[in-house]
């Protein structure tokens, strides 16, 4: 049975998102699509905590986010406490991002990064393992809540 990523964007990363979708089709992966379906301005948590809620529950274990800046749909997505989501702009942040953070959502940037260089990031999202190690520990501090 094929891996199936979830993935959602705001309509500043829909034609990236249609680009990424395919790539993972390329790459052997299904994709389950939480919209937006088009470039109409919309609100980009209506579609990100649909991603958010599906792996803090554990309903698919990785998935992708998409927004102009990546920043808001970061933001939405990290308010679950099982999910670890990275802001990558370069390959290499993706792939710290899995190595030591054990990041289980990829957040990419539309409207500052090339097609070319999303696809390079998935990549590197998608082929880095976790680490573990002194890394395991400290990701497992992230969601602690201080008082």
């Amino acid at each position: 049975m094929k891996e199936i990523i979830p993935i959602a964007s705001d309509h500043a990363g829909y034609d990236l998102k249609q680009q990424v979708k395919q790539h993972l089709h390329d790459m052997g992966f299904e994709t389950k699509d939480y919209g937006t379906d088009s470039t109409d301005s919309c609100d980009y948590p209506d579609y990100a905590h649909l991603v958010g809620r599906d792996i803090n529950n554990g309903t698919y274990k990785r998935g992708i986010v998409i927004c102009g800046s990546g920043n808001g749909v970061q933001m939405t997505v990290n308010k679950y406490p099982n999910v670890r989501c990275a802001l990558s702009w370069t390959p290499e942040i993706a792939h710290l991002g899995r190595q030591h953070n054990d990041a289980n959502i990829l957040s990419l940037p539309a409207r500052f990064i090339s097609e070319q260089t999303a696809l390079q990031i998935v990549d590197e999202y998608i082929n880095t393992p976790f680490e573990g190690g002194r890394h395991k520990r400290r990701v497992e501090k992230i969601s602690q809540l201080l008082n």
